[in-house]
């Protein structure tokens, strides 16, 4: 399976996952995390992770503010209160299908 079909299904969730660990981040730095954190298994692209940053931030979960950082612009996002409980509603479902995916497959957990 590649990682489009991975992350499709489990892109907004990540995203405010690594919100959740971290107090604000911009998306070069996000795609770096997933990269560090899958041990270089998964990319995530610029054209699937700024849609789904917009679609967060227009959906009240993400706040931006645009900073200036060595002559470069930087849009900075942060969980809102209510990104914070939808991070966790979106783990908690996302988890859950694995579960079921797993129990389907009858693969045994490690």
């Amino acid at each position: 399976m590649s990682d489009k079909h991975i992350l499709k299904g489990s892109l907004q969730a990540i995203i405010l996952q690594l919100l959740t660990e971290q107090d604000r981040m911009y998306g070069y730095e996000i795609t770096q995390k997933v990269k560090q954190l899958t041990a270089n298994e998964l990319h995530l692209t610029e054209g699937a992770l700024y849609p789904a940053l917009h679609k967060l931030e227009s959906e009240g979960f993400l706040e931006a503010e645009v900073e200036v950082v060595e002559n470069r612009v930087r849009k900075y996002y942060k969980l809102t209160s209510e990104g914070k409980t939808e991070a966790a509603n979106k783990a908690l479902a996302l988890l859950e299908s694995f579960r079921q995916i797993t129990q389907l497959l009858q693969i045994k957990p490690l």
